[in-house]
């Protein structure tokens, strides 16, 4: 594992970027870090912390530090590598143990926890600075080694400083920045300032109380305040004592102060070795080139498991996305600690917590009880959970650690988080709220990669997450189908700001808004229950009558895409003139109307497709029975909305799917409109029509609108932090695209499509689909010109050598030109992007270069598929003998069984 942190040799403008951005309205983009002076003149320095873990004992870590002076001019950097045990004993009562850190000799501290047990963190000196030529610079004295400090105290709250309280130990947390830093350390009483020259402040005071650890001593003090806030004592110093003499504590560091080291690319290198071992059993603790050896030889692993996952003819750019986008996956894990019955009633050695707390939201989950390592969207935005963003994240992650995947969507539908009625909890500022039903979809999918890509068939997995999402999938027929009419409201959908109103909240106007994303995820809910249902009946026959009542139920939800109120009347979520699907506000019988907004809710409907094939069909006839009965005696079901399931497409196979052919097409001419929803970098959340056509509603002498916004919202809707009125969503895309190679199984090259529209340039649907994915690729890929869309037209990110190779993953993309917004390190739902590649990559342009033909690239869709589920238990032709080496480390089989 490794990772890269800029750090600026400037102070951090924290000041600076929260002023100017409380000055900038909404029609202002956000003032960003680039945007300051921190990473003028290159005066920074480039971090890399490696962790390489032993190859016969995964309790031994080595970690190299490795930090380069970018700066013009020398500079002083601290180190200080950091290891602490989290709090556990200040909350409950009894009073727990706590673990103890200490030195043990030098340049080691032993860690001791009561069900941890002991281990040991080897801070080695360090050699001094080298220059850019790895020349080793002039030093003052004989030993020119650099030897660490070693620094303890409490992780403790420093309650003097935070609440002006009573600290119950003179070692608290925040201690060695006071230790190092004196701009930090506690105000000094009775300071008086004088002003000597005009860039300079003195201060004068006493070092009374606040200044000694007995406050028993006072002394003068004199301190130089420069300008840009740094203070340097200059008389007699600080007496305090910060950090714990006797050298043992809960939190401890080994600082390593580098003075000086050379501009234009100087380099200091720490090593450090986490470990239960003795350097005696251990050598490479005290050799620097065993230790280097096993940190490259972890690295040289790393470097092939990646070059055999990201095979073909891939450029090396691509594939340094890739691998970007799937390390930043495994860097998002986070330990997670909620336990609700904890938070109403708070920590018994603490002050109670207020009364109204029991009243807040999340009060009915007090059944949740997390304490897991989860996938989060941004550890450093969102360091918590959502569960939609989850599903997403176990794409890319089971390419890389499919057990971590499979845990984390396991976990979520395990008791102590799914609440008793079935509900899935969204995320932490409210489980309640309703994210989107694409778990079902995500445990199939992640079954299908590690089948494809590991030859594990994973069946206890996809059974045991299956059963649960039976009582998910209850859930929401009995929450979210108010009138069991099989049409579903669900509130917002995780798409925040996409309508006129907040749809997690009554309408102003009264009445039920009609859903139709809400009915389309359900029947996408639906197929994948269904298609899941099967593969289980593969081995267990009960399964075969559990898919026979998800296929009747699909049925249904999509019949109510066309739903009737009382005596009758139709109301239907599609519109003819339009061509494309609508949420619909109903009073009652006969009235309702539909909200005519060109968004991503008119085009969900799409993900609703399966299909099945023949050596499927006929390996269950209890299935086929049902199906064919249910054809013939319900046509007014099953021909009125859905695909015509009576017809065989290609490969007589049968399409189960909400958009007839008719239908899909309409929608498509719009989807592929580069006028409306179509990008170069992908499909916007909102039509751009309605930059031109705003939707406006008056209501009780308030209007509701919605108009084409491309980059950040203008709207506080949801706290204004994300928007779904223009910008480009990597999840929803993905869904798009799968759905596409879905239909393409279908309808073959039978079916073609202008692509963009108006283009006069034909293509089948797979093609469409591989098309959307280019373009999604070229949100990060270099153009012609070496820029990245992502970045924004950034010079520095674009040219800079020491920045340009590095991709930044945002949670959503401006849906013109292409560049990041959001959370900036979501390498979370982006990094889907890195499927793409791995699907469609051999054969992508660059950014902005005319499209051909795909000469060299994968046969995606074969018309003989060879996978274990269709050599059924053939044990001859099962456990993937059939699959090449190729197949093995590539994602580009789009055939049914893949999908």
């Amino acid at each position: 594992m490794k990772y890269l942190y800029k750090y600026p040799q400037r102070r951090f403008p924290y000041e600076e970027l929260v002023t100017e951005n409380n000055q900038r309205s909404r029609d202002v983009t956000e003032f960003e870090i680039m945007d300051t002076n921190s990473f003028d003149e290159d005066r920074y320095w480039d971090v890399f912390v490696e962790y390489a873990k032993d190859e016969d004992d995964p309790n031994a870590i080595s970690i190299r530090i490795t930090a380069y002076n970018r700066g013009p001019d020398p500079a002083t950097l601290h180190i200080l590598p950091t290891l602490w045990f989290p709090n556990t004993w200040s909350w409950p009562l009894p009073t727990p143990p706590r673990p103890t850190l200490e030195q043990t000799s030098e340049g080691v501290i032993t860690a001791t926890h009561e069900t941890l047990g002991t281990t040991n963190l080897y801070c080695t000196p360090s050699p001094p600075p080298f220059g850019p030529s790895n020349e080793e610079i002039e030093a003052d004295v004989e030993d020119d080694s650099v030897i660490p400090e070693l620094l303890f105290t409490e992780n403790d709250t420093n309650f003097e400083r935070l609440y002006g309280g009573q600290n119950t130990t003179p070692y608290v947390k925040d201690a060695f920045h006071d230790h190092i830093i004196p701009s930090h350390r506690p105000h000094l009483p009775g300071v008086t300032i004088e002003t000597k020259v005009p860039n300079k402040k003195v201060v004068k005071g006493v070092n009374g109380v606040n200044g000694h650890a007995n406050g028993d001593t006072s002394r003068e003090v004199t301190i130089e305040v420069e300008e840009d806030g740094q203070i340097t004592p200059t008389g007699p110093a600080h007496t305090r004592c910060f950090v714990n003499p006797e050298r043992k504590g809960t939190k401890s560091a080994a600082h390593y102060t580098f003075n000086n080291v050379p501009g234009n690319g100087g380099v200091v290198v720490v090593r450090l070795k986490l470990t239960p071992s003795t350097p005696e059993a251990d050598p490479c603790i005290n050799d620097e080139e065993l230790f280097d050896n096993v940190v490259d030889e972890r690295r040289s692993e790393a470097d092939e498991f990646y070059g055999r996952l990201i095979a073909g003819q891939v450029t090396e750019d691509l594939k340094a996305i890739t691998r970007q986008a799937l390390g930043g996956m495994l860097w998002t894990k986070q330990y997670y600690k909620f336990i609700q019955t904890e938070w109403l009633n708070g920590d018994p050695a603490q002050p109670p917590p207020p009364p109204e707390r029991r009243w807040v939201r999340n009060r009915e989950w007090k059944h949740l009880h997390i304490a897991d390592i989860l996938s989060m969207p941004d550890k450093w935005e969102y360091p918590f959970f959502a569960a939609w963003d989850t599903a997403f994240h176990c794409i890319p992650l089971a390419m890389v650690d499919p057990a971590f995947a499979k845990k984390q969507l396991d976990l979520l539908t395990r008791e102590w988080y799914m609440k008793p009625d079935g509900q899935i909890p969204a995320y932490e500022w409210n489980f309640s709220d309703v994210n989107p039903p694409v778990h079902a979809w995500a445990t199939f999918r992640i079954f299908k990669i590690e089948r494809k890509v590991y030859g594990n068939e994973d069946l206890e997995f996809l059974e045991r997450v299956f059963q649960k999402l039976l009582l998910n999938f209850t859930w929401w027929v009995n929450r979210k189908d108010s009138d069991g009419n099989n049409v579903f409201e669900g509130g917002f959908l995780g798409l925040d700001n996409i309508g006129a109103f907040n749809r997690s909240e009554p309408l102003p106007t009264g009445g039920t808004l009609r859903q139709a994303d809400g009915t389309a995820w359900m029947a996408f809910f639906c197929l994948n229950m269904l298609n899941m249902a099967l593969e289980l009946a593969k081995h267990n026959p009960v399964y075969e009558d559990i898919a026979s009542k998800f296929f009747e139920h699909f049925i249904f939800i999509a019949d109510a895409m066309t739903f009737k109120g009382d005596h009758d009347n139709e109301l239907s979520l599609w519109n003819e003139q339009d061509g494309m699907y609508f949420d619909a506000i109903q009073w009652g019988p006969g009235h309702s109307q539909q909200l005519p907004i060109r968004s991503l809710v008119g085009l969900i409907p799409l993900y609703a497709t399966l299909t099945l094939e023949p050596s499927v069909i006929n390996r269950f006839p209890g299935f086929k029975k049902r199906m064919e009965w249910f054809i013939d005696n319900r046509p007014e079901l099953s021909q009125r909305n859905l695909a015509n399931m009576r017809a065989s497409g290609k490969g007589q196979r049968r399409l189960l799917a909400l958009a007839s052919k008719e239908r899909l097409v309409r929608i498509l001419e719009k989807m592929l409109d580069e006028n409306e929803f179509l990008s170069d970098y992908g499909i916007r959340s909102l039509s751009l029509y309605h930059k031109d056509h705003p939707f406006s509603m008056h209501v009780h002498g308030q209007e509701f609108g919605v108009e084409y916004w491309p980059g950040d919202s203008k709207s506080g809707m949801f706290g204004g932090n994300s928007n779904w009125r223009g910008p480009i969503w990597l999840a929803v895309n993905f869904l798009l695209i799968e759905s596409l190679q879905r239909f393409h199984q279908y309808y073959g090259n039978e079916l073609q499509v202008e692509c963009p529209t108006g283009s006069g340039d034909y293509m089948d649907l797979g093609k469409v689909a591989e098309e959307i994915q280019h373009r999604i690729i070229h949100i990060f890929g270099r153009d012609m010109d070496g820029r990245r869309a992502t970045n924004g037209g950034n010079p520095k990110l674009d040219r800079d050598p020491y920045f340009r190779d590095y991709v930044w993953f945002h949670e959503f993309f401006h849906g013109n030109d292409g560049r990041g917004l959001g959370a900036s390190h979501q390498t979370g739902w982006s990094g889907l992007v890195a499927f793409h590649i791995m699907q469609s990559g051999i054969s992508c342009r660059l950014p902005r270069t005319p499209r051909t033909p795909r000469s060299t690239s994968l046969h995606y869709f074969d018309e003989h598929i060879d996978t274990a589920s269709e050599f059924g238990d053939d044990p001859l032709k099962s456990a993937y003998s059939v699959y090449s080496a190729s197949d093995l480390n590539t994602l580009g089989d789009v055939s049914p069984d893949a999908l």
